[in-house]
């Protein structure tokens, strides 16, 4: 059993996990190829993804770093060594857990990765995580399987499902209809993905700069903490700039680190 994840903080903890040896695999496998974002007609193993990860992740938030643009640079190759890792499992026979949630790149892995298993006659199982659990009779909200402590996904494994030869080729047709409208950005509403333009944000963003002029890392955090729903700091890092760019929002006092700059709504 191969346990498939698409991200790589929940990978990691995947990792963890599979050290107690109660009920995981024997591998963990990431994609990590953030599909809601981009052009998905391009092959999620070339060379545009993997330029569009650097781009997106690295944005001098801290200062320039060179270890990390060139780890990052790396990651393209990372997720493609993963893919031919995860194809070679499934040519022999390996069956598959998929662990998705309801945010935007774990819905568009889990569509985009139906359209592989196509190819195959593998036993494929999934693993949704709930909007609420409990934990020490308490209600707890995940938005993603990297809030989940390493030692608490085992309690998961009872959701596991088997996904049908009819699911898979559902949720595959479904991706080859995202693919031709090949929107900027996918969200996920009602559960279910939509095309969205790359805008579809942005309210958040100018939400909580309404007030007064915040700093970056502050704003993005509580966008963040009060909208769970599976957008990473980088997209908001990236529509900051753009509306910087289009003069929507303006740098109040600037920084070389640009979380640590403050700005505003423009209201002129």
């Amino acid at each position: 059993m191969i346990e498939v994840m698409f991200g790589d903080s929940e990978a990691a903890a995947m990792k963890i996990a599979l050290k107690s040896g109660k009920g995981f695999g024997n591998d963990v496998v990431c994609l990590g190829f953030m599909l809601d974002i981009g052009n998905i007609r391009k092959p999620v193993d070339g060379e545009y993804r993997s330029e569009m990860l650097r781009k997106l992740l690295y944005r001098e938030q801290w200062g320039v770093d060179d270890k990390m643009q060139t780890e990052l640079s790396a990651l393209g190759k990372k997720y493609s060594h993963e893919l031919c890792r995860l194809r070679s499992c499934l040519a022999n026979g390996e069956q598959i857990r998929i662990w998705y949630s309801s945010a935007p790149y774990s819905m568009c892995g889990l569509l985009w990765l139906c359209g592989e298993l196509r190819e195959y006659d593998n036993r494929v199982y999934t693993v949704r995580l709930p909007a609420i659990t409990t934990k020490k009779n308490q209600a707890v909200s995940y938005s993603t399987w990297s809030d989940v402590e390493p030692n608490r996904l085992k309690y998961f494994l009872s959701r596991e499902r088997l996904l049908s030869p009819l699911e898979v080729n559902t949720y595959a047709r479904y991706w080859n209809g995202l693919q031709n409208e090949n929107a900027p950005l996918r969200a996920v509403l009602n559960g279910t993905v939509i095309s969205v333009p790359a805008s579809f944000y942005d309210f958040l963003i100018l939400k909580y700069l309404e007030k007064k002029p915040l700093k970056e890392a502050v704003l993005i955090g509580k966008i963040m903490c009060e909208n769970r729903i599976g957008v990473g700091d980088y997209w908001y890092a990236y529509r900051i700039d753009k509306m910087i760019s289009q003069n929507r929002i303006i740098i109040i006092e600037n920084s070389s680190r640009k979380y640590e700059r403050t700005i505003s709504i423009n209201n002129t």
